[in-house]
């Protein structure tokens, strides 16, 4: 051992276990289960791992907003901040259930029926109702495998109108296919704060798309936009036909912004990568490549040329 490395400051277990978490919490959408097994076999402690897994893999489920199967299949559970009751308890407020999570095994383990004081008033219910109903409509037409939920994220004891509350819309859809090398996932948060003073309903908008391809390499996409918008407050199921529309108005012009830009890529970003002149001093003529021939060259720096006419 060098003088130098030995001059190098022992790794401490507490920096272990950072490490180890900063590698599982930037995990690909649907990789941390493969991550953490080759993070386990880097720290080679079973406390360590154990320790850091305990911290990163809640707060990634979370980020993710995994979607859980109810143990009786009688329903399922996003898993996300706005729903969280108590550590690995989150609210569905559709069947009224709260459900038990197992973060590390990615798993719903039970469930049980919520008290009056974790769900919303019937005011403020109803137009949480009205909004889901009409967001899970939308979520069928345009995510395949998507999966979606609404909260009240503040002022859910509201019981007439007069006072401010906020839903929070919550879309996730997540497409794993590891045996052809991509994973990918479209998040979607809309905060919704209905400002009865104001008669109007704010919206502030955050949608990630990730992707992961890793056939013979690794790319990975991670884009994010966020938007605002607004609209009149009206009755819940008028407001929710509204409210759905501008979600889809967004996204939409998103996604084509998306398909757009990537469409444009060899044409634009690729080459930028090239330097604008090679060490011929000359600028390569994209315009006309056709021209260039790998194998006509190759054989005439060969000589191959005219073994071929013989």
């Amino acid at each position: 051992m060098s003088e130098e490395e030995e001059s190098l400051p022992e790794v401490t277990d507490e920096q272990k276990i950072e490490f180890a978490k900063w590698f599982l919490l930037n995990s690909p959408a649907g990789e941390i289960s493969y991550v953490a097994k080759d993070v386990k076999d880097l720290l080679k402690n079973e406390a360590l791992f154990e320790a850091a897994e305990a911290e990163a893999f809640p707060l990634y489920n979370k980020a993710h907003m995994i979607c859980l199967e109810f143990p009786d299949r009688s329903g399922e559970v996003l898993v996300t901040s706005f729903n969280e009751i108590v550590e690995n308890a989150y609210l569905d407020p559709r069947t009224t259930q709260v459900a038990i999570v197992n973060h590390v095994k990615q798993l719903c383990e039970g469930t049980r029926p919520a008290t009056d004081e974790e769900l919303p008033s019937s005011y403020v219910e109803e137009y949480r109702a009205a909004l889901d109903a009409e967001v899970m409509k939308y979520v069928a037409e345009a995510y395949p495998k998507g999966v979606s939920c609404v909260y009240c994220s503040n002022g859910k004891d509201v019981e007439e109108a007069g006072s401010n509350f906020e839903l929070a819309v919550v879309i996730s859809s997540i497409k794993n296919r590891p045996q052809n090398f991509c994973n990918g996932s479209w998040l979607s948060i809309w905060v919704m704060e209905f400002k009865d003073d104001r008669q109007i309903v704010e919206l502030t908008g955050k949608l990630q798309v990730e992707a992961h391809y890793f056939e013979e390499g690794n790319v990975q996409l991670d884009a994010k936009k966020e938007c605002k918008d607004s609209t009149i407050l009206q009755s819940p199921d008028d407001s929710a036909v509204s409210l759905t529309n501008i979600i889809r108005h967004h996204e939409a012009e998103y996604l084509n912004y998306l398909q757009v830009s990537y469409s444009k890529l060899p044409d634009t970003t690729f080459k930028d990568l090239r330097r604008k002149l090679p060490v011929t001093r000359t600028l390569f003529p994209w315009h006309n490549t056709l021209q260039f021939s790998l194998s006509r060259d190759m054989k005439k720096n060969l000589g191959l040329d005219n073994n071929d006419s013989k």
